[in-house]
């Protein structure tokens, strides 16, 4: 289903909701609009297999991109807004997008991404952009009348970069209609969360990201209501569940330690009865931090286990995971092996590369043939991998140690810095941490703790001390960091994934003997 279906039957229902303005977009107008922009790509000589590109806020005209690319046959590649403006340019070159919408929030960014690449159609809506057409006037003056081909498109969407220059993932396009049944991920979300048409989705995170897009389009295919916040702050997450009486939302675990370390007295005076569905993903959750958020919103939250790629998808529920704590979950989309480096598949128990077995290949790395064939099993073409490491226990339960990028290899023995951010992110001297490896001439290399202290802490040896202690009585002492440094802030997707190879380039051409 599309919005043209609920649309018909619900026109005023809400589609879209800005979370702090009220703004509203209705379905009636998003199946309006995005047939209209449908028409002016067609217009336009975009074809179907074309790649349009959107860099925007979370702002209610995302939708209508989208819509109107998917009931096109094109690709919509959504590009990250927080990105400067060489790295924009070159995700939109590398789509080889043949259109390019943009808010006039981020203009500024807009306008130089459009000095470095031509794309032939540009439209700006929210206001002015130099270099830019006025989406609204162009919309207004195309048809509205509905296409009769309406083959269905999908998303290119790019890797947030955490190892390294962002990587387009880009898959088949559909052989169905829009109007036909073909969404793999949709029936997994009615039958896991109970996705329909009563729901209210509040989405804390950037549109651009896989799962708030995704999980968005989801929403409308059951004609429920997306509630996005323009973006994440810890206390007006809690105000829009109430405002809106939301019952279903998604989140990272860094938006779960935010709401934690409130104040009591804001975390209190919010009516979250309506909300029934919590799910979280995009990275690991310390299972603290897990029992702690359990103990506050009850047995609600889901969590699951995927990826841009899509290679496959995991699921647990609350009641699984108290019995599993640390587990992401069992297979829900392709079959998951765990395999050593030559390839072999491991035993329960052990660790090695998590893969997921599919009917076919799941995705390609756009423009990349090398990094593609790297994500295969070397003996299974259909069997894919997104790096990261983990292990199976004997009912089938995915435990992820962390990503092969980051395993630290010091003397001989892997240390993965997942466990120790775990153990020190609700230290309350800590706001955010990463651990990395830095070189060290005896061992190799050795983990550093990189630490954004609160304001009321005050870094220094004496916390460093203190914080070492701490993790050393918590787990093996070989895990824990030879040292600490404090920064002021550590470089984060605003989905909350650290981007541990700009940590890595600081101490990169640091000498050995300041490293650790």
């Amino acid at each position: 289903m599309y919005p043209d279906t609920h649309a018909a039957v619900h026109p005023d229902r809400p589609a879209v909701v800005l979370a702090e303005s009220g703004a509203v977009l209705g379905y009636r107008a998003l199946a309006e609009q995005s047939a209209r922009l449908a028409n002016v790509f067609r217009a336009e000589g975009l074809r179907k297999g074309d790649t349009v590109a959107l860099l925007t806020d979370n702002a209610l005209p995302a939708y209508e991109v989208y819509w109107a690319a998917v009931r096109s046959g094109l690709y919509l590649a959504a590009v990250n807004s927080h990105l400067g403006p060489d790295e924009a340019a070159y995700i939109v070159a590398d789509s080889g997008a043949k259109a390019l919408v943009v808010s006039a929030a981020i203009g500024e960014l807009a306008t130089e991404v459009a000095r470095r690449v031509r794309v032939p159609v540009r439209l700006a809506f929210g206001g002015q952009v130099e270099g830019f057409d006025d989406y609204a006037k162009v919309v207004a003056n195309a048809s509205a009348s509905v296409p009769e081909d309406q083959p269905a498109g999908a998303d290119l969407l790019y890797s947030s970069g955490t190892t390294g220059r962002p990587k387009g993932i880009k898959v088949a396009l559909p052989s169905h209609q829009i109007d036909e049944p073909g969404n793999i991920l949709l029936p997994l979300l009615q039958a896991k969360y109970g996705f329909s048409a009563g729901m209210v989705y509040l989405s804390p995170a950037p549109v651009y990201h896989a799962a708030p897009l995704r999980f968005g389009a989801c929403v409308h295919a059951v004609g429920g209501t997306l509630v996005m916040m323009e973006r994440f702050e810890a206390e007006a997450a809690l105000r829009a569940i109430e405002r809106y009486r939301v019952t279903h939302s998604q989140w990272v675990p860094t938006m779960f330690v935010r709401m934690l370390k409130l104040p009591e007295s804001g975390r209190s005076r919010y009516d979250l009865s309506s909300h029934q569905v919590a799910v979280h993903a995009a990275a690991p959750c310390p299972v603290e931090v897990k029992h702690e958020m359990m103990s506050w919103w009850g047995p609600i939250l889901h969590e699951y286990y995927s990826s841009t790629e899509g290679a496959g998808m995991t699921f647990i529920g609350p009641e699984e995971w108290l019995g599993k704590p640390g587990s992401v979950g069992r297979e829900g989309l392709g079959v998951v092996r765990i395999c050593a480096e030559d390839g072999s598949v491991l035993p329960a128990g052990s660790t090695g590369t998590v893969y997921f077995e599919r009917d076919e290949p799941a995705f390609e790395y756009h423009n990349d043939e090398p990094k593609t064939r790297s994500a295969r099993h070397p003996g299974h073409p259909n069997w894919a991998t997104n790096g990261d490491i983990g292990r199976l226990d004997d009912d089938g339960y995915l435990y992820l140690t962390d990503r092969a990028a980051f395993t630290i290899i010091s003397g001989g023995v892997n240390i993965y810095p997942q466990e120790t951010e775990n153990v020190l992110a609700l230290h309350p001297a800590v706001h955010d941490v990463a651990v990395i490896g830095v070189p060290d001439a005896e061992l190799g290399e050795v983990a550093k703790a990189l630490v954004q202290p609160e304001s009321t802490a005050e870094p220094g040896p004496e916390l460093a001390e203190e914080l070492l202690a701490h993790v050393r009585a918590r787990i093996a002492h070989y895990k824990a960091p030879r040292s600490v440094d404090f920064v002021t802030d550590l470089p984060r997707t605003p989905t909350g994934k650290l981007l541990k190879h700009e940590l890595r380039a600081r101490y990169r051409d640091t000498a050995p003997d300041q490293r650790g």
